[in-house]
């Protein structure tokens, strides 16, 4: 008896040592969960101009991504939409009619002012006067699932350059969430989210870009000659935009250059390094943004050398972030998706010397005059609260007070706005809800959220501005242009062969697509199947 007992012994040590090298082989397999999820949101970016840059980018930026990942070409978000809107499509895997998130911005009829979709008074802002949470959004985000299938235990952290991306990235269970105060210059956030990361709070009170913006200068990475595509006369001379202390607007100006890019790239990098990201039991995630778009403050308003530069720049952004996933759990235990959103619609107007056909569209004169035509039809009163984003509110508080038809006068105001110079459409919320907006029309009702809108939609003609309010940063005169309502988008992880995908695709499959990956459950909104990769 005794004899068999120590022969037994042998085999159970043995047993237990293969156990602990299977389990030690599973963990490294191309099939195992990953350690770390890295989201990463562009404004403004371009395959286009990713294309024609490649040539001149690193080996461990963009090119990494088009080598060892799944690109693809044109991530269609049906109409143009704004980066926060944008964003929320992304992380929700749902449309803003769905999601509630259609814009960063919504109007507030009582107070007759734009504020925050993300507003919320009850929760206090840390460093920084604003109020805000996740409320609104209505649906989970790919950050609360990750939360959820770790029971809290694995991380999930937001650095942005906006607000509104922030929240939304971090969703309704994440453990921080900070943004640029373009104000003091501060990394901010909301008492909605607990957790202030020490790579913040050091960077705050010790190397604060209020501290150091003066000495700041953005200058072209490479010599002019080194550009592609850019005609002669924009090969002379050198740009050089600066900071400093006396400039009111230099917070806003720092925060759309690409010297903001960098110092993403060093928070998020701290944040990888001091928290020890990915190196847990259970799933971290950190999600990140960065802009491309349009730089208000160049003096003639040819901003292609400062577009070409920002890439060049993105691309040293990317590979420093990339090395500090390598140096810390290692990319074949990260997934990383970077998804752009559409460039802005609205661009600054050309010089008149060219002679481009341009018109100016007066939002007081417009709600002064829808106001007069429908007091001749409905009695006196302020009929019209305001005007936002190419919507028109009308005061519902006293259409219900007079007993009046909501739907009735909706229609009566959008035919009268329709006639109005530079208006090429008009639209009733009504139409929206429908789906009547023509070729346009399922598109738009996807991408509104009904209890944020307005009650009319106008839309202008190509050259046409709005006066009194729409300037946009720098106070410049802002004119609609047709744009694509795509943008590109990569993953990389070890489950996932390197691809490409031309044919457009639905920007909702983002969402699904990386939870397959992280094989954890689609967002509770999220509407369409995963892409299926090889």
């Amino acid at each position: 008896m005794h004899r068999k007992e120590t022969r037994i012994v042998p085999r159970i040590a043995c047993a237990l040592v293969a156990t602990m090298v299977t389990l030690s082989l599973s963990a490294s397999l191309p099939g195992s969960r990953p350690k770390l999820v890295v989201g990463v949101m562009v404004d403004g970016l371009s395959m286009d101009q990713i294309d024609l840059l490649r040539s001149t980018f690193g080996p461990d930026g963009f090119n990494r991504l088009l080598r060892d990942g799944v690109t693809i070409d044109n991530l269609d978000y049906g109409t143009s939409l704004d980066p926060a809107a944008a964003t929320a499509v992304i992380f929700t895997g749902a449309a803003p009619s769905v999601n509630g998130v259609d814009r960063a911005t919504k109007f507030d009829t009582e107070k007759k002012i734009p504020v925050s979709v993300f507003l919320s008074p009850s929760n206090k802002g840390v460093f920084t006067t604003e109020t805000l949470s996740p409320g609104a959004l209505l649906v989970s985000t790919i950050s609360d699932e990750l939360r959820i299938d770790g029971g809290g235990v694995g991380s999930v952290h937001s650095i942005s350059l906006d607000p509104q991306q922030a929240l939304i990235m971090s969703g309704h269970a994440g453990n921080s969430a900070f943004w640029f105060n373009d104000n003091t210059g501060n990394w901010a956030t909301t008492t909605y989210y607990k957790e202030m990361p020490t790579a913040i709070q050091s960077r705050n009170h010790f190397e604060s870009i209020a501290s150091r913006i003066d000495t700041m200068a953005w200058t072209p990475a490479l010599p002019l000659d080194r550009y592609p595509d850019l005609p002669a006369h924009r090969k002379v001379y050198p740009f050089r935009h600066t900071f400093p202390k006396n400039d009111t607007n230099r917070f806003k100006a720092f925060k759309l250059s690409a010297t903001a890019n960098r110092e993403v790239t060093s928070v998020a990098t701290d944040y990888i390094r001091s928290i020890s990201l990915g190196n847990h039991e259970e799933m971290d995630m950190l999600n990140l943004t960065y802009t491309l778009s349009p730089y208000p403050y160049t003096k003639d308003g040819d901003w292609r050398v400062q577009r070409l530069d920002s890439y060049v720049r993105l691309d040293s952004d990317l590979a420093r972030l990339f090395k500090a996933i390598d140096d810390g759990p290692g990319m074949d235990k990260t997934v990383v998706f970077i998804t752009g959103t559409p460039a802005p619609s609205r661009t600054r107007r050309d010089d008149d010397r060219w002679n481009i056909p341009h018109g100016e569209f007066s939002r007081r004169k417009a709600i002064s005059l829808l106001n007069m035509f429908l007091m001749a039809k409905y009695g006196n009163g302020d009929w019209v609260s305001g005007y936002k984003d190419g919507q028109f509110y009308l005061n519902r508080t006293l259409v219900k007070q007079r007993g009046s038809d909501l739907s009735e006068m909706r229609s009566e105001a959008a035919g009268f706005l329709a006639q109005m110079a530079g208006v090429t459409s008009a639209l009733t919320l009504d139409d929206v809800i429908a789906g009547r907006g023509g070729e346009r029309g399922e598109s738009l009702r996807r991408n509104t959220a009904v209890a944020n809108a307005g009650d009319v939609f106008i839309a202008l003609a190509p050259g046409w501005g709005v006066t009194e309010g729409d300037e946009g940063e720098a106070g410049l005169r802002l004119v609609e242009r047709s744009t694509a309502t795509t943008a590109p988008a990569f993953i990389m992880s070890q489950t996932a062969a390197p691809q490409r995908i031309e044919t457009p695709v639905d920007a909702r499959v983002i969402a699904p697509t990386v939870a397959g990956l992280l094989r954890i459950r689609s967002p509770n909104g999220a509407q369409l199947p995963p892409l299926r990769l090889k």
